[in-house]
């Protein structure tokens, strides 16, 4: 597994997205766009940290999470890859940070886990993920379930 530079400046309520996909830069400018909207029925402003370095390029989900490991503010991260490029949706691929570890017991990472580690995202459900994530009113497992239950396995913003 190779190393990844350290993301640093990231404040605790900005979403972390990293650019994992270098092919289309016209549609990494779509989804940077969607990502800086107002979101929410209130329009609450866009909190994004981007990661867009080459150095990321084809990073696998394992190389990611153990570069943003050390952030011990950060309950998921978002991968803007191959699949969110190519889709209409530009849906991004959420997974958690968790690890078993870090879970109180077996039966919560199950729990956690239950629909997998990761799941996708419309550009604006980012927002609501992270947001109640920080905050801990949701739960990682919820969005998964919502997007596992979406014809197109995709959580859409609400």
């Amino acid at each position: 597994m190779r190393a990844l530079p350290t993301v640093t400046g990231r404040d605790e309520f900005d979403a972390l997205v990293v650019r994992t996909d270098y092919h289309d830069d016209q549609a990494w400018q779509d989804v940077m766009a969607e990502l800086t909207e107002p979101w929410g029925d209130r329009q609450y402003e866009a909190r994004v940290h981007l990661v867009d370095d080459p150095a990321w390029a084809e990073a696998t989900v394992d190389e990611v999470l153990a570069a943003v490991r050390s952030d011990e503010n950060l309950a998921v991260v978002f991968l803007a890859d191959r699949t969110t490029m190519q889709a209409e949706s530009h849906a991004l691929l959420a997974v958690t940070t968790l690890t078993r570890e870090e879970c109180v017991d077996d039966e919560d990472h199950e729990q956690l886990t239950e629909f997998g580690r990761d799941f996708r995202t419309v550009p604006a459900g980012i927002h609501d993920v992270h947001a109640n994530l920080v905050i801990g009113n949701l739960g990682f497992e919820e969005y998964a379930a919502w997007a596992h239950d979406d014809p197109a396995g995709i959580y859409r913003s609400i």
